[in-house]
């Protein structure tokens, strides 16, 4: 995979993504999210650790926001639904529900509106 598809995966809104991309970038950003805020827990508050990796944290979680969009946009475009229903990802417990719908409902098949083909930009 080449940075541009890297670039397109995580904060492109264009074209369709299969469950599979989907689940396994989903799991990528939660491990980076994961990794910041397991420092800022164990850094001592005299050691000035904790503005750094609060400060890290944040950076993190605001570009995996957007992050997690993307990727729930395009996962909506593979079944032709409007990508604004990626906002569901944001109301508690409904979240959970639309994450697991979108890790296991099945894509078009074929082309439609969004792309000739999943996994790829419009």
């Amino acid at each position: 995979m080449d940075r541009n598809q890297l670039i397109w995966l995580f904060f492109g809104f264009s074209g369709r993504l299969s469950r599979a991309p989907y689940f396994l970038a989903g799991l990528l950003l939660a491990i980076f999210q994961a990794f910041p805020l397991y420092q800022l827990t164990i850094a001592s508050e005299e050691s000035g650790a904790t503005n750094v990796w609060a400060t890290v944290f944040w950076g993190v979680f605001f570009v995996s926001v957007w992050s997690y969009v993307a990727l729930g946009v395009k996962r909506l475009h593979d079944f032709g639904k409007p990508g604004i229903l990626a906002l569901a990802l944001f109301i508690p417990l409904v979240s959970i529900i639309t994450f697991v719908i979108l890790c296991l409902y099945p894509g078009d098949a074929s082309a439609n509106q969004f792309g000739e083909r999943t996994n790829a930009p419009q």
